[in-house]
């Protein structure tokens, strides 16, 4: 099972006005950098509901999915 665990992000945003999430602050305070992003496209979570822009990114050499619903982070926790 897994559960909407809501996030801090920090990104930039490029010349263009593309944002790119560069860290996550996990709800324990803990910071994970982003060292790869792999894609970005509308979508659902299939795990928890909800959606938004779903980004692919590559954290401590594993794949995850961060998403932006509206003006909140959220990712798909472990219960």
């Amino acid at each position: 099972m897994a559960r909407k665990v809501y996030v801090k992000v920090n990104a930039d945003f490029t010349p263009e006005g593309r944002l790119l999430p560069r860290k996550i602050t996990w709800e324990n305070g803990c910071v994970y950098e982003i060292t790869r992003i792999l894609d970005r496209a509308r979508a659902a979570s299939e795990k928890v509901g909800g959606g938004g822009i779903r980004y692919t990114v590559v954290v401590n050499g594993r794949e995850s999915f961060l998403f932006k619903e509206d003006d909140k982070w959220f990712v798909e926790g472990k219960r």
